[in-house]
């Protein structure tokens, strides 16, 4: 699609959450970033971010946006995505405790529990070590975050904290119950562009 140079286009779901966090990470990760509301725009981007802010208004906003159904076409289709915290639920095939209303987007076989550590933190902070991030641990801020209760044979588990799931990618599609856009270190966002890249070449072969 863009393969006018290395540089892949990443949109981030500019409905509700965390959008501006998440386009400098992405831009530090040498992706050109930009924000996507509609069908024409999520069509012309390799790869999306689904950020962190509230599951059930964003999942309502993208269907009267009317994304929601090109999302899912798009995320079937191989779309790269990645979803921090409220996109992990969004890019979860279910959810362990839905608000009424509440729809995901799927794509990772994964049963996802909303603001799972919220009961005990309402925020906080910890090192996690990710798999296929190299160097020192991911330093993950947790804010009323879920956590994955399990995932299917095609899911890989990324990384875990204190017993569960936190970091899982099927395929294409990556999802972290935490959110390294608010800290300063872009290696995920990193290890999510290189995703965007090999994706775009194998699709140019």
């Amino acid at each position: 699609m863009h393969d006018t140079s290395d540089t892949p286009v990443i949109g981030v779901l500019a409905l509700q959450g965390d959008v501006r966090e998440h386009l400098v990470a992405l831009a530090a990760a040498d992706a050109l970033a930009r924000p996507v509301r509609r069908p024409e725009e999520l069509a012309e981007v390799d790869g999306l971010v689904l950020p962190g802010g509230e599951s059930t208004t964003i999942s309502k906003l993208a269907v009267l946006f009317g994304v929601m159904e090109p999302l899912r076409a798009h995320v079937r289709d191989g779309l790269p995505v990645y979803g921090t915290c409220a996109g992990m639920i969004l890019l979860a095939d279910k959810i362990l405790d839905p608000r009424s209303g509440q729809e995901t987007v799927g794509g990772i076989d994964m049963i996802v529990r909303r603001n799972a550590f919220g009961r005990q933190n309402e925020s906080f902070e910890a090192a996690v070590g990710i798999r296929g991030v190299e160097g020192p641990p991911v330093e993950g801020v947790f804010i009323r975050a879920p956590w994955v209760e399990s995932v299917g044979a095609a899911a890989e588990v990324l990384a875990e904290h204190d017993g569960h799931i936190v970091a899982v990618r099927q395929g294409n599609a990556m999802a972290t119950s935490f959110h390294p856009e608010l800290t300063g270190d872009h290696r995920v966002h990193r290890l999510f562009a290189d995703m965007v890249r090999a994706n775009r070449a194998a699709e140019s072969l």
